[in-house]
């Protein structure tokens, strides 16, 4: 039987694994949260691990408020980065498979095609080096590990950009949303349904040809934030316009009003990479893995939303 320890049971993607892990036969799902696994105790981490003896661990906890990371660097650094290290140790210990989730975050945003796994990364905050400091303590464990990186994580629940976008436009006939900061909207469930299959896929290899080290779980296509917000409200029936000019008016009475702005007149705690999308030929080519066009998931995504 297939023993298998999630964290982060309470998060965008924790959730959505307890449900798609279900499609596993015979495999049984333990599901930790804060209360039951807190990262920043390691004599928790390993007792856990040690107790429930999974054959892989799935780490979706993750320290995520990117701007708060700047003031609060040695909690994100420690969550993010010296937790996972911890993980992957005992993992190792036992001969269990780590699935460890990072962010498109570590690279500097200044190139404009797609980030492959072999471009070296270059975090501009604190946020992508605690990420980073993650991938380079799992590396160092040298236990069977998949470091999957995603970007612009959404979906029905928690906080993201999807449910925010919402919200601001119940509230309000005009948004400015960024328009120049490229990347790719990923779907939670996309992710959990996408690392189950490569649980699938690896269950049929022997242990010698079993893949490790980093891989790229994006959907295709990219956009910027504004276009993200438009493609939002376009699905659910409240169509996002762009006026002619700044400040015009949409002559659309039932619409939201989208002006795109730069970063510039939208500053925040963290720098943001221009440009972080990421290229996701690596996991086709090992795991015959192919994650649709972003936009494909959004209608889908907003059936899902926990209204409070």
């Amino acid at each position: 039987m297939m023993r298998i320890l999630v964290t982060g049971k309470d998060g965008q993607i924790g959730w959505e694994l307890a449900r798609a892990l279900q499609a596993l036969p015979d495999a049984e799902i333990i599901m930790a949260g804060r209360d039951e696994l807190d990262l920043g105790q390691p004599d928790a981490i390993r007792r856990v691990i040690g107790e429930a003896r999974p054959s892989i661990v799935i780490n979706a906890a993750a320290y995520t408020h990117v701007d708060r990371a700047e003031d609060e660097t040695p909690t994100a650094l420690y969550i993010n980065g010296v937790a996972p290290g911890i993980i992957a140790e005992e993992t190792k210990r036992i001969g269990a498979l780590l699935i460890h989730y990072s962010t498109d975050y570590v690279f500097d945003g200044i190139r404009h095609e797609p980030y492959s796994e072999a471009d070296p990364p270059s975090p501009i905050n604190q946020y992508g080096w605690s990420k980073l400091a993650g991938e380079r303590a799992v590396a160092a464990a040298g236990g069977r590990h998949l470091i999957l990186r995603t970007s612009w994580v959404y979906g029905g629940r928690g906080r993201n950009f999807m449910l925010t976008i919402l919200r601001m436009a119940q509230e309000r006939d005009q948004l400015r949303i960024v328009d120049d900061q490229i990347g790719v909207p990923n779907w939670s469930r996309s992710i959990a349904k996408t690392t189950v299959r490569i649980i699938e896929r690896i269950a049929e290899l022997p242990r010698n040809d079993e893949p490790s080290g980093i891989f790229h779980l994006s959907a295709t296509g990219e956009t910027s934030w504004c276009g993200f917000a438009r493609a939002i409200l376009d699905a659910c029936g409240t169509p996002g316009e762009q006026p002619e000019a700044p400040g015009a008016p949409s002559e659309n009475d039932g619409a939201v009003q989208i002006t795109p702005i730069a970063s510039s007149e939208y500053p925040t705690r963290a720098r943001r990479p221009a440009y972080s999308v990421l290229s996701g030929r690596k996991l086709a080519a090992t795991f015959g893995i192919e994650i649709p066009h972003w936009r494909t998931h959004i209608a889908d995504a907003l059936k899902t939303i926990v209204r409070p």
